[in-house]
């Protein structure tokens, strides 16, 4: 969809901009973010924004031409994301050719009543779609340019209009996604043609004048109040066009918030990294995301769909970072959504309807991260325990809460049931039956005596007796090495990312303070990527050593060390350091403690 480099250095910058921005998003000053002065994250909140926080679930719909293609083009799949088959990277497809494919293209399946009430009965509050992609065709009726689906097609209606309509009469809000850097057909715009119809040289301002700021006029004119504007890839746009595209659009629509990939920090919440859910909190106003499959628009071969596990795990993991999760859906070449698709959204929005007070205006896990066992969103008193794996031995352990605990249940259809707990030390141990109470994912209400916002906890990362413990480098301490985050694509488009520490000397080491519930012995396994052999050393602070050489390759996986004690339970750290093998090409990802069964 968004991220990446491409032949110019115009798009290395582009690119380069977005992929770099979820970093830059942690360290910003949200109320410098805003072009707005004297805005705060609560104003807002209280305002236009108050349905982005406590939503927090809406739909992105990735459809225009390329949809027609659906990955194909000559003959040839090019397996990646399908809404950039035109760019030179992939198909490399002419201009001109290109546009041509608008000329049957007919999607007759395209109903949006139904893709609304989709949406709805999936237990998302707002509809986002692509009213002009990189491709630079517009998805509704434009009177600027005659490149767009009423005029250039036999479709010859308006499906931004009648989406529109269908959201708000459902009561979904409703918005567009905007290309305004990138235009592939026209001359001017970013990765555009360089001369125009009369084989003069074209510039930036021709485009942005005579098509991108009179389109963005127009969906904010022609379609009633939006609740979005959803900017993307700004590249290195000039900060005057930019500010004076969101200045149009906070004059025409007051009430519509823009996302932070608008540019130059005039967006009224961020955007961070495209199929991306974040493993720590981050404060303010932000959004992740994220496809149902590997494409962002529907290409043939794409099947690889979430399931309603795994959607509901990113939304609530989402949700339990302090954000809001965006759900991409990608129509077919006839214009509707895919069965599959359809299907599983639907079965995750039967359990949101059951428990939506895990997923509306709630609150941060207080732990600022998942929890080996699944994770936790808050609301008033309550703590919202969502379990993804339900433990076998009938314990779920709680670390490091130091508050009352008035009542613990677990929810279900057929109401709740009391649960017994007990502390050891700072764990709180629940009491639950053998057989999850659900078949996704099973809900505890803990109500604490206090508001959660106030609740104190330690957020170590803990050792369970029962369940694999997962210790990533972002929450170690990094001595005498380097930690970032990289960025990669397996296929084409198709983003993975991993927070590593990889420079490595003579004396680094990567140190985790952990809480372990029980002593004893577990199994202890590396995840590192490199060349050849590696030996690696793992040192407690009870000095208990496991050292040992496993093979490496290219791609991150876990190697099993051996087995690690520890003698005590409570507080412990725990360090790895590389022995041998090639501190430049060798990198750490995590560490995962596994209780011996």
């Amino acid at each position: 969809m968004k991220h990446f480099i491409i032949n110019c250095l115009v798009m290395v910058l582009s690119a380069s901009f977005v992929c770099a921005q979820k970093k830059d998003d942690k360290k910003v000053n949200m109320s410098e973010m805003w072009g707005e002065k004297n805005v705060s994250v609560q104003s807002l909140k209280n305002g236009k924004a108050k349905l982005f926080d406590e939503g927090n679930f809406g739909m992105f719909i990735h459809w225009g031409l390329y949809s027609k293609l659906a990955g194909v083009w000559n003959d040839k799949t090019y397996y990646g994301i399908g809404e950039w088959i035109m760019n030179p990277r992939v198909a490399d497809i002419p201009p001109v050719e290109y546009m041509k494919i608008a000329e049957d293209y007919n999607p007759q399946n395209f109903d949006a009543k139904k893709i609304a009430q989709l949406a709805k009965n999936s237990g998302m509050k707002y509809i986002i779609i692509t009213s002009k992609h990189h491709e630079g065709f517009a998805m509704f009726d434009s009177e600027v340019s005659n490149f767009n689906i009423v005029d250039a097609t036999p479709f010859a209606r308006d499906p931004m209009k009648e989406l529109s309509a269908a959201c708000h009469e459902l009561g979904l809000s409703f918005g567009f996604y905007y290309s305004h850097n990138q235009d592939w057909t026209t001359p001017g715009a970013t990765g555009g043609p360089e001369l125009d119809e009369d084989g003069k040289k074209a510039k930036f301002k021709d485009y942005f004048y005579n098509k991108c700021k009179p389109q963005v006029k127009e969906i904010c004119t022609n379609y009633g109040a939006i609740d979005f504007v959803w900017f993307d890839t700004p590249g290195d746009m000039k900060k005057e066009y930019v500010v004076e595209l969101a200045t149009m659009v906070r004059e025409l629509q007051p009430n519509a918030m823009m996302c932070s990939r608008v540019g130059h920090g005039m967006g009224d919440y961020s955007s961070n990294g495209d199929m991306e859910v974040p493993t720590q909190n981050i404060e303010g106003l932000w959004e992740t995301c994220d496809t149902n499959n590997d494409s962002w628009s529907y290409a043939w071969y794409d099947n690889n769909f979430k399931s309603p596990k795994e959607i509901l795990n990113r939304l609530i993991s989402t949700v339990g970072r302090g954000g809001t999760y965006l759900f991409n859906v990608g129509p077919g070449p006839d214009g509707a959504i895919p069965e599959i698709g359809v299907k599983f959204l639907k079965e995750a929005g039967d359990w949101i309807e059951k428990y939506p007070q895990v997923v509306y205006n709630a609150g941060a896990s207080p732990w600022k991260h998942a929890l080996p066992w699944g994770d936790v969103t808050t609301q008033e008193n309550s703590l919202f325990l969502s379990v993804f794996d339900w433990p076998q031995d009938g314990k779920l352990y709680l670390p490091g809460i130091d508050a009352k605990i008035t009542s613990a249940s677990l929810l279900s259809d057929n109401g709740s049931k009391k649960i017994s707990f007990t502390k050891n030390k700072d764990w709180t141990i629940f009491d639950l039956p053998f057989k999850s109470s659900e078949s996704l994912i099973s809900v505890i209400e803990v109500k604490l005596e206090t508001k959660t916002e106030k609740v104190k906890v330690d957020t170590t990362l803990g050792v369970y007796p029962n369940i694999d413990a997962l210790l990533r480098v972002e929450f170690s301490e990094v001595q005498n090495a380097v930690e970032s985050e990289i960025k990669w694509m397996e296929k084409f488009g198709e983003w993975k990312h991993a927070n590593q520490v990889s420079e490595w000397n003579n004396d680094s080491k990567v140190t985790w303070t952990v809480n372990v519930q029980q002593p004893g012995y577990y199994y202890l396994d590396l995840n590192y990527k490199g060349n050849d052999r590696l030996v690696w050393k793992t040192v407690t602070d009870e000095g208990v050593r496991v050292q040992n050489q496993q093979a490496a390759t290219e791609k991150y996986q876990f190697y099993n060390m051996g087995i690690i004690e520890f003698k005590t339970a409570g507080k412990h750290t725990i360090s790895v350091s590389l022995v041998e093998g090639d501190p430049q090409t060798s990198s750490l990802k995590a560490v995962m403690i596994k209780p011996i069964k």
